[in-house]
């Protein structure tokens, strides 16, 4: 399927900046409203999924839109609109609907001001490589894949997403930002004795194509990987002393950890306030989790987020003790804590919710041969296909294992299930690589809002006692 959406930008209808504020600042006068905010975006996306040989989506479209959100006496009004003349009554529609909706009165967290351009840094921008291009190296992956020993079939989606966004609101902040995004997931499927493996890759970056241009040998890789899990056994079900490769362990801070920084679900949460109280020591003195949004060209990075609040850098938790938790404006107030600047949305169909950006432990001081050295029996963990949280217990699946003796890592194991409560796991955790790094693949989903652009990592962690579910 191409889809093909004509919208003509803001700026090709000559509206400059000082217009746009201008015009912004007259439909925002004269309602009675606290707080007012607008926002206006434009996009242009590509996707392509493959599904074996067949190429099964082509989409290049273009999107024009914006949404405005007031706050009156507590409660919150949102609506979101595809043109920009109806700008005033769409803010006295929202103002109605908040008006209507009645809630417990509340002022959300202050917040300076800010007037800015933001342009985004990129190498190689996505949105400006041809479609045939993208094409020729997506069939190229392709072909390895399923030119390779015992492999069945594949699946393959990639998107690229580039965005400008502007911010203003009643209390005279106007931001124009750039947002653009990157990602492509690969998997090879393999088939043989009765028994179906799969193994995948994930790579993604701030609008830059250059990240997934010369994979062809890390997809070769895939490929034998999964044929080799074929003939792998399965992991004995147990109790192990484990090391997480830094794929894994980043997903587990982000999914079992970090969603639990999340402010709105503690405020709404009466059992999770009483498990996240700030002061509370979750881990040893070498533990450090924190969420960045500052840090240069991660896909989880931005200057300002949807609230027009600068980014920082939040110790979720520092040396071990929960120091900090993530917050909008909202969540901030109602919990007298400072906003962090992770108010996020999708896109304009959706008002910003509490979300992470990118989302870490910190490195220590152990190398990877170090850890290792210290196991005589256990498991070495990598990678991850999916899982499921519940407050703070998790299942994690992970993507290959590898037994550990003698402090060798040694065959390759069918992939195991970890699972647990993340605070007792956050406590087993006695050791903490030097070898940071940061997984730019996948996004997170929250609310509706799914595939937020987000990155996580973390270096090599060793768990003792983590129990791993297996034959």
């Amino acid at each position: 399927m191409l889809r093909e959406f004509n919208l003509l930008s803001f700026f090709a209808r000559g509206i400059t900046i000082g217009s746009m504020r201008n015009r912004i600042a007259d439909a925002l006068k004269g309602h009675d409203a606290e707080y007012i905010e607008v926002h206006f975006e434009e996009s242009q996306s590509t996707q392509l999924v493959y599904r074996g040989k067949r190429l099964e989506e082509v989409d290049k479209s273009r999107s024009l839109g914006g949404n405005v959100r007031v706050l009156v006496r507590g409660s919150w009004g949102f609506v979101s609109f595809n043109d920009i003349e109806g700008l005033r009554n769409n803010v006295s529609l929202a103002v109605e609907e908040a008006r209507m909706a009645g809630g417990e009165a509340f002022k959300i967290s202050p917040a300076e001001p800010v007037v800015d351009v933001v342009a985004a840094e990129k190498r190689s921008d996505s949105t400006c490589v041809p479609l045939a291009a993208k094409k020729q190296l997506l069939d190229e992956y392709n072909e390895i894949v399923l030119g390779s020993p015992r492999i069945q079939s594949s699946n393959i989606i990639y998107r690229d997403v580039g965005r400008k966004v502007i911010f203003a609101s009643s209390e005279g902040s106007y931001i124009e930002q750039d947002k653009p995004d990157l990602a492509l997931r690969l998997t090879a499927i393999a088939r043989g004795n009765g028994e179906i493996q799969q193994a995948g890759l994930s790579m993604g970056s701030r609008g830059e194509f250059s990240a997934i241009e010369g994979l062809q040998g890390e997809v070769k890789k895939v490929a034998k990987r999964a044929a080799a899990l074929l003939d792998a056994p399965e992991v004995a079900g147990g109790e192990y002393t484990v090391i997480l490769d830094p794929v894994l362990a980043g997903v587990f801070v982000h999914e079992a950890f970090g969603h639990l920084s999340e402010s709105d679900f503690v405020y709404q949460n009466e059992q999770l306030r009483k498990i996240m109280v700030l002061g509370r020591r979750f881990g040893g003195g070498f533990l450090n989790i924190v969420d960045d949004a500052t840090i240069p060209n991660l896909r989880g990075s931005y200057k300002y987020d949807d609230e027009g609040v600068p980014a920082t850098r939040n110790y979720l938790v520092r040396e071990g003790i929960l120091t900090g938790r993530l917050h909008s404006r909202e969540t901030a107030s109602r919990m007298g804590e400072k906003p962090t600047g992770n108010a996020r949305a999708l896109n304009y169909l959706f008002p910003p919710i509490v979300r992470m950006s990118n989302t870490f432990i910190e490195p220590g001081k152990l190398s990877f041969e170090d850890m290792l050295g210290e196991v005589k029996d256990g498991l070495y963990v990598r990678d991850w296909y999916g899982g499921t949280t519940s407050l703070e217990m998790f299942t994690f699946s992970a993507a290959e294992a590898y037994t550990i003796h003698d402090g060798k890592v040694m065959g390759l194991l069918r992939a195991p299930v970890l699972t647990g409560n993340v605070f007792v796991t956050l406590g087993n955790i006695d050791a903490v690589g030097n070898d940071l790094d940061m997984n730019q693949g996948g996004g997170c989903g929250k609310g509706g809002q799914s595939p937020l652009p987000v990155s996580n990592g973390s270096p090599h962690i060793r768990i003792r006692h983590c129990v791993v579910g297996g034959k």
